[in-house]
């Protein structure tokens, strides 16, 4: 059976592709292990990690991510990553330990940054005003 996912954080946007296998996880083609820099490795393992490794070995996992940065790309990931586990296994007692361990394992964080306006530097501040 394969269950294909996505998850979206900022810009970034990843979709997951979840099907039997040996416990193969890849990013944009290339090894899990080979993600650079090991913050994002280890916040994109974070699901097997609550599920437990042994999971890991019954699935192999293709996920595909896109734009924003380094950072908003590992939250995407694991996004995609934990919803496809619990969409493929059907597991309700493993939606609510994501659950209870992080909404947004299995919830899209819908913030963005706030567009810049003129009149100053940035979406809210100001230019200063000078008198002399």
């Amino acid at each position: 059976m394969v269950t294909n996912t996505s998850g979206k954080k900022k810009t970034a946007v990843a979709r997951a592709t979840v099907r039997d296998g040996e416990g193969r996880v890849r990013i944009n083609s290339q090894p899990v292990e080979l993600v650079e820099p090991e913050q994002a490795r280890l916040k994109m393992l974070e699901p097997f990690r609550i599920a437990g490794e042994e999971l890991r070995d019954d699935v192999d996992i293709d996920v595909t991510v896109e734009g924003g940065g380094f950072s908003g790309q590992a939250d995407a990931t694991r996004t995609a990553i934990a919803r496809g586990i619990v969409q493929h296994l059907g597991d309700a007692e493993l939606r609510d330990a994501y659950m209870k361990f992080d909404r947004t394992l299995l919830v899209n964080d819908v913030r963005q940054s706030e567009p810049k306006k003129w009149g100053g530097p940035g979406a809210r501040a100001r230019y200063q005003k000078s008198y002399r």
